[in-house]
């Protein structure tokens, strides 16, 4: 059975640094796409970062600059540092990862971790 689990959510101060980790159990033989998305209360989930299993990285304007999306691939965790952070960044952030498992590609989802950035 493939899981995602995230970690590293919380509470932190504007200008402060948080770190998601999204790891992929189970009996994975590729991994093509992970990607973190969020959503805030009231809005659509958009998507924040991604990264392919080969290291290329795609970021929403918002979070340029400020957030890094990378992969271990040997441990298939995708982190997302995200450093500057903003009272807007708050949201709970969930990663997706787009996998081969058996014979086929399948996208899974992780439960979501809160991040609220507030003083």
């Amino acid at each position: 059975q493939v899981q995602l689990v995230e970690s590293g959510g919380g509470l932190v101060q504007p200008g402060g640094s948080l770190r998601l980790s999204c790891a992929a159990s189970g009996r994975i033989f590729a991994i093509y796409t992970m990607t973190w998305y969020r959503q805030a209360p009231g809005k659509q989930r958009e998507l924040v970062a991604a990264i392919t299993g080969g290291g290329v990285t795609n970021y929403a304007d918002s979070v340029k600059g400020r957030f890094t999306i990378s992969m271990d691939n040997a441990k298939k965790t995708v982190y997302l540092q995200m450093n500057s952070l903003k009272p807007e960044d708050t949201a709970v952030f969930s990663c997706s990862a787009l996998l081969g498992v058996g014979t086929g590609q399948y996208n899974y989802w992780g439960q979501g971790t809160q991040v609220t950035v507030s003083s």
